[in-house]
């Protein structure tokens, strides 16, 4: 096995290794062959949110280090709800529900991981068990004294307005299951996520220590469960890790930290609401903006947890944060390589360019998607095409759009040279007619370098 990385230093560094079952006897294993390593993600959305961009982040240094990211979505246990983080009983979603949110999910994982990532659902294997099976087959390795102490329950319990229903009590015990299912049928031997998950992830390090495999429900004999039904199972695959039956009991869970900003500020919370993996609610454009706008504080710990970068490039840029902070080359280079990772080369330069026109004020060659997404956040009139007749004079318009506060200072901006319709300066006797509108409907009004009002026209 060629080896680029060596994974655990590589997540040390970067700061992405937080807790672990065993450290040292995770190392030697990993030094000895190809393994599979896996993490799991809820479907509660069409998408996930930049914090979900973590654990996808720890399986492509995975793959970095040669061995084999696998991705399982919760198409199961997203029927009953994670209450790890929850104060209230999560709201109960269909089948069809999850599914369409598993599909809309799916993009991310491809763009980040490649689209050869092996991806799997519980619902194949948690669907196909018994309730007297389950319980019989797994419930009888928990225990209901230990169950009760991990935060996600305890908090609930002790919340006697809300409690915690047993479905989503049973929630640990289904996550627990995933792993020691996914050991037998493909060989995963560790498994990945927040550290806020680290109860549930050394619950099933526990469950598959204790199951003995050749006896366990996977059995063909017992009816239960096919491994066949994965894809690539485990003795069909050329390129497989060593089979689960030689690697038990080895199992191995760790996390990363909870990303937070240095001023305290909720990370991936914009006035705008969250920030998402998918362009159909978080559009390219505004995805680079938000790393753009990364503290100096947090610039280097970002560039270490969402970037490839290597470590000497990296160091270079916090040292420029030290010396030229004005220049914020670092917030760039982040912006730049986290769009790309995520939405590809061509959409990060566009959404550079894009930024770059709003900044100089020269507009006109945007597209009109982008250009919608650019002067999104400026204040708009609407008016109809109608009005603009022979002209609408930018000097009252300073004064209609609150861009001036009097015709006298309206008349002062525009003798100054400080005013622009659609990047280009206006004079005191400029107007606007029909032959400004940009894509046919929109005329940008800026005053200054940061004070925009777009003119929408129907």
């Amino acid at each position: 096995m060629t080896t680029t990385i060596d994974l655990i230093d590589e997540l040390t560094w970067r700061g992405l290794l937080y807790q672990c079952t065993d450290e040292a006897a995770l190392r030697n294993h990993l030094s000895g062959g190809r393994r599979r390593v896996y993490a799991g993600f809820d479907p509660t959305a069409d998408s996930l949110t930049i914090g979900n961009l973590v654990p996808i982040m720890l399986l492509k240094h995975v793959a970095r280090a040669g061995h084999e990211p696998v991705v399982i979505m919760g198409g199961g246990t997203g029927l009953i709800g994670d209450p790890s983080g929850k104060s209230v009983e999560r709201q109960l979603m269909t089948r069809e529900t999850v599914d369409k949110n598993i599909a809309a999910q799916r993009p991310i994982f491809d763009a980040v991981l490649g689209e050869g990532v092996r991806v799997v659902n519980n619902a194949d294997w948690l669907t196909r068990i018994s309730f007297l099976d389950a319980l019989r087959g797994i419930g009888k390795h928990f225990s209901i004294n230990m169950m009760m102490q991990k935060d996600s329950v305890k908090s609930r319990l002790e919340d006697r307005d809300q409690g915690i229903s047993y479905t989503e009590f049973s929630y640990m015990i289904l996550q627990a299951f995933d792993f020691a299912f996914l050991h037998r049928a493909i060989g995963a031997t560790s498994q990945c996520r927040g550290s806020e998950q680290f109860g549930n992830m050394v619950a099933g390090t526990d469950l598959v220590r204790r199951v003995k495999f050749r006896e366990f429900v996977f059995s063909q004999g017992g009816g239960l469960f096919d491994p066949s039904a994965l894809d690539k199972p485990m003795a069909d695959d050329p390129e497989g890790a060593t089979p689960a039956e030689k690697l038990a009991p080895q199992a191995f869970a760790f996390t990363s930290p909870l990303v937070s900003k240095a001023d305290g500020g909720k990370f991936g919370k914009t006035e705008s609401g969250a920030i998402w993996l998918t362009r159909e609610r978080t559009s390219p454009y505004t995805y680079y903006q938000f790393w753009l706008n990364t503290a100096d504080a947090d610039v280097g710990r970002f560039l270490k947890t969402f970037t490839l970068l290597p470590r000497d490039e990296i160091e270079r840029l916090e040292r420029e944060v030290q010396d030229n902070p004005s220049k914020r080359e670092a917030q760039r280079t982040l912006a730049r390589e986290a769009t790309s990772l995520l939405h590809g080369e061509d959409e990060a330069a566009q959404a550079e360019s894009a930024g770059k026109a709003l900044f100089s004020g020269d507009i006109r060659g945007l597209p009109a998607q982008l250009l919608d997404e650019v002067l999104g956040g400026a204040p708009a009139t609407i008016a109809s095409k109608d009005t603009l007749g022979p002209g609408l004079f930018v000097l009252n318009l300073l004064i209609e759009t609150g861009l001036a506060k009097s015709k006298r200072e309206a008349k002062q901006f525009l003798e100054s040279g400080s005013v622009s319709v659609n990047g280009d300066e206006a004079d005191p006797a400029r107007a606007i007619t029909a032959n400004d509108l940009l894509h046919g409907k929109i005329v940008a009004l800026r005053r200054g370098k940061k004070n925009w009002h777009v003119l929408r026209f129907e």
